[in-house]
């Protein structure tokens, strides 16, 4: 899994028996990763994945985004 600098945008690259595959998510509002210092390399699994994907940290007490409250 790859993300851009803002964590607006992440790729996932995995191998299944046929070959490579490519997939890529842009939030419109929000970032995947909420401080950069909290993150390291290594490896995930499919559960984890799915948890960031969703927009849900283990232990995280913020949205991911705010709502205007204007409107």
């Amino acid at each position: 899994m790859f993300a851009n600098r803002r964590a607006t945008q992440i790729k996932v690259l995995y191998f299944d028996r046929s070959g490579w595959c490519l997939w890529g998510k842009r939030l419109e509002a929000g970032r995947f990763v909420r401080n950069w210092r909290d993150t390291r390399n290594g490896e995930i699994d499919c559960t984890a994945l799915k948890l960031m994907l969703e927009g849900i940290e283990a232990g995280r007490q913020f949205k991911r985004y705010r709502l205007n409250s204007t409107g």
